[in-house]
C-alpha cells in the first residue's frame, strides 16, 4: 500500500484579523490548504479576497494591526507565531516570496549586488566573494543580461521588467523547496508578464520548486499551474484542477470570474460579462454565504447558512446550488 505524500505546506482553519479605528477586519476566514511537493498551485479571486495576507500570516509578515489564528505547518513543523529568529531558519531559505511591487520591496540606496550578497551572508554564512559570485549566477539563471554589471547598479536604474527579476533572483538565492509569488507579473506589460511566467515555468521544471502564484487574473493561471484556489471573503469558494474548473466552474463566483475575463475567440465588440454587486465589507461580513447579494443562484437558506466545502467530482466547492449540479 502506497504511502501517502507529505505536505510541504499546511494552512489549518487560519484566520488574520487586523485592528482598524474603525473595527476589526475579517480579512481571512477558516483556511484549509495543502500544498504537495513540487505543486504549482494558484491563488485568485478580487482584491480583498484574503489570498495575499494569508501567505503573508505564513511568513510571519503581516503588518503590526494583524494578528493570525489556527495552525501553519512547514514538513508538519507548526511555524505560526513563531518569533523572527526561528522564522528566519527557513524564510527565505526554504520558503520564499516574491513581491508584487519591486520598487518598494528593494532597499533604493543599496545596489542590487549588496541586497543579494546579504541573503546569502545571513543565511548561507558565505564570505562576499562566494556570495558575489553565486548572485551572478543566479541572475543570469533568471536572464538578466550582463549580469556582473548590474551586481554595482542601484534599482532605480533598472526597468521594471529587470527589477521583478531581481527579486526573483533573491527568493531563489539560496534554492527554496516552495516559492511564493504575489501578483508578479501586476506592474508590468504584457510581453514582459509572458517572460516572467515563462520564467517560472521553467525555474520550476529545473529545481523541482514548489509555486504557489496569488493573483486576481484567471488568464495568466492556465499554462503554469495544476491547481487553483478560488477566494472570496477570506474563504475558498472552489478548489480543483485547471482544466476542471476552467471547462465546468462549480461556484457562481468561479463562473462569474470567468466570464468577466477577456477571451481570444471573442467577437470585437463584444461586451464583457461582469460580476453584479460589490464584494461585502469585512468589517461586518454578511451571516450565511458572503456571495449571496451577487449571486444569481442563491436561495433562501444561502442568507443564514455558510456552505461547507465539501469534496465534488475531484475537487472542492463551498456552495449549496453549485453549477452542474445540486448540492454536494
Amino acid at each position: 500500500m502506497e504511502q501517502p505524500v507529505p505536505a510541504v505546506l499546511e494552512l489549518e482553519g487560519l484566520t488574520v484579523r487586523f485592528a482598524t479605528p474603525e473595527g476589526e477586519v475579517s480579512a481571512v476566514n477558516e483556511l484549509d490548504l495543502v500544498i504537495g511537493p513540487s505543486e504549482r498551485v494558484a491563488v485568485v479571486g478580487e482584491s480583498g479576497s484574503g489570498k495575499s495576507q494569508a501567505f503573508l500570516a505564513t511568513l510571519g509578515l503581516l503588518a503590526r494591526n494583524g494578528t493570525a489564528g489556527g495552525a501553519v505547518r512547514f514538513h508538519g513543523e507548526p511555524i505560526l507565531g513563531l518569533k523572527p529568529d526561528a522564522l528566519n531558519e527557513f524564510r527565505g531559505a526554504r520558503l520564499a516570496m516574491v513581491f508584487q511591487d519591486p520598487m518598494t520591496c528593494l532597499t533604493p540606496h543599496l545596489t542590487v549586488g549588496r541586497q543579494l550578497t546579504e541573503v546569502l551572508s545571513l543565511h548561507q554564512g558565505m564570505n562576499q566573494a562566494a556570495a558575489r559570485a553565486r548572485a551572478i549566477e543566479v541572475l543570469e539563471q533568471v536572464r538578466i543580461p550582463e549580469a556582473a554589471k548590474r551586481m554595482d547598479q542601484y534599482p532605480h536604474e533598472l526597468s521594471g521588467g529587470m527589477r521583478q527579476r531581481v527579486m526573483i533572483a533573491m527568493a531563489l538565492l539560496c534554492e527554496p523547496e516552495l516559492l511564493i509569488a504575489d501578483e508578479p507579473t501586476t506592474a508590468l506589460d504584457v510581453t514582459v508578464q509572458a517572460q516572467i511566467l515563462g520564467l517560472f515555468q521553467e525555474l520550476c521544471a529545473e529545481r523541482s520548486m514548489g509555486l504557489i502564484l496569488i493573483t486576481h487574473d484567471l488568464g495568466i493561471v492556465a499554462g503554469l499551474c495544476e491547481r487553483v484556489v478560488v477566494m472570496y471573503a477570506g474563504r475558498i469558494v472552489e478548489e480543483g484542477p485547471v482544466r476542471a474548473l476552467f471547462h465546468e466552474p462549480a461556484h457562481p463566483y468561479t463562473a462569474g470570474l470567468l466570464r468577466s475575463t477577456p477571451q481570444l475567440d471573442q467577437a470585437y465588440g463584444e461586451a464583457l460579462e461582469t460580476i453584479p454587486g460589490q464584494p461585502p465589507n469585512l468589517q461586518a461580513l454578511p451571516t450565511g454565504c458572503a456571495f449571496r447579494d451577487r449571486c444569481r443562484r442563491a436561495v433562501a437558506r444561502c442568507a443564514t447558512e455558510w456552505p461547507a466545502l465539501q469534496g465534488r467530482g475531484g475537487r472542492r466547492v463551498a456552495c449549496f446550488r453549485p453549477h452542474g449540479g445540486e448540492a454536494p
